[in-house]
């Protein structure tokens, strides 16, 4: 069984981690920074070389020089990928398409009229289907209810969009809500990490870091540190749906499961919840019952890049997961900057990136990526990608 450290996470000013030092969660909030981390690299190169010989009278031969020989170009497989707002550069600046800037984009969500929101920083942002990109709110960091930019974020990390167009921010140890018309209240947890199931503010987490809405409203999040998945009716009333506050890996039902560092979850239409355990590399998924199993990836001594089904694919530390209305669920393979599609047979596919790190717009696997961290689906297929550290916010057509 493979068990990710913590040193291997990427922690962004939002998204604090976890070492030995730290003698508990605590400690561990207190420390935060700029951290990188190491990536491995696979290349993926297709090379074609036709020989060309001709021979002459007494064993004498005609040279042929190189610059005669085709080239086999790389095959453009894959949708198109292209920016859509953001420039590859750190910032925090509103405007349209790549004149706006990102801090460290990280979930990402669209709405039933296209708008894209973006846990960015302290703040949510919103992009327009025309890129243009302002501020939804938030503004400097904190923890406070209000309108807009009046209200304040700890660390917002993902987001999620229900039928209603209303917005859920997974801050820091609480889940926030955002009406249509910026209204920011808490939903539950207050902003003090613990494992307590109930209602509203009576209930707590520690370092949510993904969410998901289905069509009933029910709000799922990866409790990241606790390592477990909770589910919030529309009435607030919080509850565990898989995961015991253990770290590991173990299939099961309920509280006999064991994630390694949940960090997204996506719902597909049959109420299934899948979730990327990024300390596991492996996707897994969740019935409705509680029954805990592995959807795609396996543990092994060392993580990887491999298209194949179930668990004879690979992934190297994926942190986010999306489902589209045909229930395929699309995986931000951070490690391996690219993204990935898994079927509801579980057949995994390369969509777009080669697991080479870049900032490229263009076609599948000629696309490039630089630590992707969040991912979301359209009614019309198109997904989008929080591509973290090229600070901008991408888009795959279908």
């Amino acid at each position: 069984m493979l068990t990710l450290s913590r040193e291997s996470l990427v922690a962004l000013d939002s998204l604090p981690r976890w070492h030995a030092g730290h003698k508990n969660q605590k400690d561990h909030r207190k420390s935060q920074g700029t951290w990188k981390m190491k990536f491995k690299t696979m290349l993926v190169v297709t090379v074609a070389t036709t020989l060309l010989a001709a021979c002459g009278g007494g064993g004498g031969g005609d040279s042929v020089a190189s610059s005669s020989l085709p080239t086999s170009p790389v095959v453009n497989v894959g949708p198109p990928v292209s920016t859509l707002a953001g420039a590859g550069t750190t910032g925090f600046v509103d405007g349209v398409g790549v004149a706006a800037k990102f801090y460290s984009p990280q979930g990402v969500a669209v709405d039933s009229k296209g708008n894209v929101f973006v846990a960015d920083g302290g703040t949510i942002r919103k992009i327009t289907p025309a890129g243009v990109v302002s501020i939804f709110a938030g503004s400097t960091r904190g923890f406070a209810d209000g309108v807009g930019t009046d209200a304040k974020f700890a660390g917002p990390s993902d987001v999620a969009v229900d039928s209603s167009d209303n917005v859920f921010v997974a801050d820091d140890d609480a889940i926030r809500k955002i009406t249509p018309a910026g209204v920011v209240s808490t939903f539950a947890g207050t902003g003090t990490s613990g494992y307590v199931d109930g209602v509203g503010v009576n209930a707590r987490f520690s370092g949510p870091q993904g969410l998901a809405v289905d069509r009933s409203g029910n709000v799922f999040v990866a409790d990241r540190f606790n390592g477990a998945i909770r589910k919030i009716t529309p009435a607030g009333v919080v509850s565990t749906l898989a995961g015991s506050n253990q770290n590991g890996f173990v299939n099961g039902v309920g509280a006999a499961a064991i994630f390694s560092s949940p960090f997204d979850v996506a719902v597909d239409s049959s109420g299934n919840v899948f979730v990327a355990d990024i300390g596991n590399s492996v996707i897994r998924k969740i019935t409705p019952a509680g029954v805990v199993s592995t959807f795609a990836g396996a543990v092994t001594a060392t993580t990887g890049f491999a298209n194949g089904s179930g668990t004879a694919a690979s992934f190297s530390s994926p942190a986010s997961v999306a489902v589209d209305s045909s229930d395929n669920v699309f995986v931000a393979d951070t490690s391996n900057h690219a993204i990935r599609k898994i079927t509801p047979a579980g057949i995994v596919s390369t969509i777009a990136g080669t697991g080479t790190s870049g900032y490229v717009d263009g076609v599948g696997v000629n696309a490039r990526f630089k630590s992707p961290y969040g991912i979301a689906v359209d009614s019309s297929g198109n997904v989008f990608v929080a591509d973290t550290f090229n600070y901008a916010i991408r888009t795959i057509t279908p």
